[in-house]
């Protein structure tokens, strides 16, 4: 009754596909236990988010990036909403897994690994597999969906596990991948990735600040000119988000499935 009536709402709010998961069913080897982060957590619910099928077709990675931040903005709205309304209504604990930041920074991770993988909690809850990219392709968006989880001190029951092996390895992913981020099967190298997709992330900062404070003065104004550095200073505020998106965007699967209102029959 309880996974009704939150799955409502998940869809209610926005939400394209929600999923509950028991807390033990849920298996990630290198995100800490969820216990460290709620003793009492009993379940994690899932809800995932499409992405805009004429954001990520487009060849401008501004336009994709646009799309992402208001998937994330709206995700992390009903997160907070969500929480709230279990803690009301059941009168338990419940706390919010953004899809993004705030991240763990501390060496030797630096934000590569998150409190919870929501990746793992996806397939835990019953909303997909992985697919050749690394990334979860679920039975109707394929791998379009961005995801969010609530850890909660709800005693849920987790949905059926996709048993379908969607992925048909194509390759497309591993072929459009301009860092060879996938080459080694079952891996992704996050650091060829991030160098290719956050060009404005935190190693290009360090980099920019070094040559930027060796420079002589008249150098350091034709520097703060550089649109290198107009970038950095752009993702400082709205954060380095990524500015690739192919190996999504190439993924065949679900593209022929798409829908673009809720119908029946469908997770929402």
């Amino acid at each position: 009754m309880s996974k009704d009536v939150i799955r409502k709402l998940g869809c209610t709010l926005g939400a394209d596909v929600v999923g509950f998961a028991a807390i033990e069913d849920y298996r990630s080897e290198r995100s800490p236990d969820p216990k460290t982060l709620m003793p009492g957590v009993k379940s994690l619910i899932v809800l995932g988010y499409r992405e805009i099928d004429g954001a990520l077709d487009t060849d401008s990675d501004r336009t994709s990036l646009s799309t992402r931040m208001g998937a994330m903005e709206l995700s992390t709205a009903n997160n907070y909403r969500l929480a709230r309304f279990i803690e009301n209504e059941f009168s338990v604990r419940a706390a919010s897994v953004n899809f993004s930041y705030p991240l763990d920074m501390t060496p030797p991770t630096l934000g590569l690994v998150g409190d919870v993988s929501l990746r793992h909690a996806a397939v835990a809850a019953g909303l997909g597999v992985f697919g050749r990219h690394n990334l979860v392709i679920n039975p109707e968006f394929g791998s379009r969906l961005i995801y969010t989880a609530l850890l909660t001190e709800l005693p849920l029951t987790s949905d059926p596990p996709v048993t379908d092996d969607l992925c048909t390895d194509c390759g497309i992913c591993v072929e459009q991948c301009p860092a060879g981020a996938l080459d080694e099967e079952g891996k992704t190298d996050e650091m060829k990735c991030l160098r290719v997709s956050q060009p404005s992330g935190i190693g290009s900062l360090i980099g920019y600040l070094r040559k930027f404070i060796g420079a002589p003065p008249e150098d350091q104004k034709k520097l703060l000119m550089d649109p290198k550095f107009l970038s950095l200073y752009q993702a400082s505020f709205i954060g380095f988000q990524y500015q690739c998106f192919r190996c999504i965007a190439s993924c065949p699967i679900g593209k022929k499935k798409r829908r673009y209102t809720n119908t029946k029959g469908a997770p929402c």
